[in-house]
């Protein structure tokens, strides 16, 4: 995977979390935009990063896995990211346009 420069992956990080507080993407894709800051695979990120089972991580990427909360706090703390409920985004496009 390609390596970023410092201020790439500022740039990136920004990017992501306006992303993620515009509702624009999920955390499946946060984690998935993550491992591409970082410049990592799954296995690479889940072992050395998460520090859980790749299975986990590629599971939970595609979909078909349920991690629990403190897996998902592993998965996003790289990047200060908090796993958090968060309203509906069409409650907060309403909000944004009152």
């Amino acid at each position: 995977m390609k390596r970023y420069s410092p201020q790439e992956m500022a740039d990136m990080k920004e990017d992501l979390y306006q992303a993620l507080a515009d509702g624009e993407i999920d955390i499946r894709q946060a984690v998935k935009m993550i491992r591409k800051i970082l410049g990592m695979t799954q296995k690479e990120y889940a072992q050395k990063v998460a520090r859980i089972s790749p299975r986990i991580l590629s599971e939970f990427e595609n979909g078909s896995g349920n991690p629990t909360l403190s897996t998902l706090e592993k998965i996003t703390a790289p990047l200060g990211l908090e796993v958090a409920f968060s309203p509906p985004k069409s409650w907060r496009a309403a909000l944004k346009d009152s």
